[in-house]
């Protein structure tokens, strides 16, 4: 028996899926994939304060803002509400330099591999693809 994937989205990788960038046809691959797809409170709160502030500075329509909001309700993420354990966060802060957001992904992901194996990140942020693929999370 195959475990299906398990895949934990980072804010860069949401992002991506509503509007288009250079990481946009990888996302969507991912988003159509047969996976449980994990989206974290802190990522969803990042996701917002990103299209709200796209809202403001009056970047794009308010036709595609709606748009990405809608999207984003409705997409195929789960709501993951935990948080990472601090033996996680004190050992991925020693070994990599990541931003605070980011070093709190890594380490929830670290911390749910104990009960889901199958787990991995998906990101576009360079310093933290990096350091999820030495971790083995990195999709």
């Amino acid at each position: 028996m195959t475990q299906q994937l398990v895949i934990y989205w980072d804010t860069s990788a949401v992002v991506s899926t509503l509007f288009i960038d250079e990481h946009t046809e990888l996302a969507e691959q991912n988003l159509h994939l047969d996976a449980v797809h994990f989206l974290s409170s802190l990522a969803l709160a990042e996701t917002h304060a990103v299209i709200h502030r796209l809202r403001r500075e009056r970047v794009l329509a308010n036709i595609l803002i709606d748009a990405a909001l809608e999207t984003l309700a409705e997409g195929p993420w789960r709501a993951l509400r935990t948080v990472p354990g601090e033996s996680e966060i004190k050992t991925i802060a020693r070994k990599y330099c990541l931003n605070g957001a980011d070093l709190w992904h890594l380490s929830l992901v670290k911390t749910m591999r104990s009960h889901l194996p199958e787990i991995k990140i998906l990101t576009f942020d360079g310093r933290l693809q990096g350091a999820a693929k030495d971790c083995g999370l990195a999709i």
